[in-house]
């Protein structure tokens, strides 16, 4: 969320901003109520002066034993105009409130321009694509063939966009999760979590899924609780209106969960397979740190994630967000893309973003300076490291060979307890 006090002193410089992004923001309309509002508290501050005035003069006069009916009947009617005020200042302040939600974050300087995806530049490319003597297949018909993947049964049981997992399919999938939790807390020292996989509101207003993204989340019916569309909302909220000493700063936790998403607007993309559906398995990394470090520790919060696609020897891609392509809360996005040969195509598997201070703000995450008294809010970062479903089809694509097997990753071998290809 943006600083009140930030937008009303900087508002071309905001409105510059947000206009790279490639959409109009109500700001005239946000201003003009902070505008009432600033009007309002003014004026109940004066009435409230008065009140204390006049108190002091009913006190006087009652001490002199003289009348003061009439004053006591004017404060009558002052209460009654601060109360009312009071009441508008509330719905001014629900108001503002309201705008300040909806607006997105600033991009950061050095974000390029751009107007959608396709103007989003490559930063570097590793590995190398591989040249096939047979024609590659997509991941769901290796999978299928293989017996591993279970989309038909999937959807009995649940719907579209979901899978079952069969066997040594199942057992890469968990290999996998515990591979890249192992990395993270063994080589990159990232501390794991374990959280909630169900969270409140309030958890979903402090990292920004809420309001905007009301349509793309999974509520309970009749509570107020919704599954979690990322272990960003947990991991994050963990510190939720908490002040952290400095001494304790960075702090980077890895944290798997599975992950749920209606996936609102994706009708007729990734129709098939585990690209993209309700529910998948995610590691995630989440940093707190201090504002002039976010920047460097997004830069090693993304080599961590590129680790686990060089250890798996899967080729991939790095690209940086162009404004008009950058997420709500982000001020900055670097995505990883990996290569898919059964689709000819580069798949998004990963997206790590600083956020600066805006997710802090939204959910109160403040630290105390070293020997200060006053609290600063501190800046907040994740990425996905990796999403397991998706470097699943990594495998199941870039290691498949002409007999229809899979062969393992050497790194996740003995994660597979020695199991070296997937076989018919």
């Amino acid at each position: 969320m943006l600083e009140i006090k930030f937008v009303r002193e900087n508002t071309e410089l905001v409105r510059k901003a947000l206009k790279t992004r490639g959409n109009d923001f109500p700001l005239d309309s946000l201003l003009k109520v902070d505008s009432e509002r600033r009007a309002l508290i003014q004026e109940v501050e004066d009435l409230r002066n008065l009140r204390n005035r006049v108190s002091e003069e009913i006190g006087k006069q009652k001490k002199a034993k003289k009348d003061s009916e009439q004053l006591i009947s004017q404060m009558k009617d002052v209460a009654s105009r601060i109360k009312r005020l009071n009441n508008l200042l509330v719905e001014k302040e629900a108001s503002l409130n309201r705008y300040l939600f909806s607006i997105p974050n600033l991009p950061h300087f050095s974000v390029p321009f751009g107007r959608d995806e396709t103007e989003n530049p490559v930063i570097r490319t590793w590995g190398d694509i591989l040249e096939f003597d047979f024609r590659p297949a997509p991941h769901w018909e290796v999978g299928e063939a293989l017996n591993i993947l279970d989309f038909e049964r999937a959807a009995k049981i649940a719907g579209a966009r979901f899978a079952v997992y069969r066997g040594l399919g199942a057992k890469l999938e968990r290999a996998l999760i515990n591979f890249m939790l192992d990395l993270h807390q063994d080589l990159h020292g990232y501390k794991e979590i374990l959280p909630p996989f169900i969270v409140n509101e309030k958890s979903l207003l402090g990292t920004g899924q809420l309001p905007k993204f009301a349509d793309d989340l999974f509520k309970l019916e009749n509570r107020n609780y919704y599954l979690i569309p990322t272990a960003e909302v947990p991991i994050t909220n963990l510190h939720r209106d908490e002040v952290l000493e400095e001494d304790i700063l960075p702090i980077h936790y890895v944290s798997f969960t599975p992950c749920f998403r209606s996936e609102a607007g994706s009708h007729g993309k990734d129709t098939r397979g585990l690209v993209r559906l309700h529910q998948f398995n995610k590691v995630e990394l989440v940093k707190f740190c201090q504002p002039e470090y976010s920047s460097a520790e997004l830069e090693s919060l993304l080599l961590d994630a590129e680790e686990v696609l060089q250890k798996l020897r899967l080729p991939y891609r790095t690209i940086e967000l162009c404004t008009g392509d950058l997420g709500f809360s982000a001020s900055k996005t670097y995505d990883i893309e990996v290569w898919l040969p059964g689709q000819n195509r580069f798949c998004e598997i990963s997206s790590c973003s600083n956020f600066d201070s805006f997710q802090a703000r939204r959910a109160n995450i403040r630290y105390r300076p070293k020997g200060q008294t006053k609290t600063r809010l501190l800046h907040t970062l994740n990425g996905s490291g990796l999403a397991v479903g998706r470097t699943v089809v990594g495998i199941l694509e870039n290691y498949q060979q002409k007999d229809g097997s899979v062969l393992i990753p050497e790194v996740l071998i003995k994660y597979m307890q020695g199991v070296e290809r997937i076989a018919k």
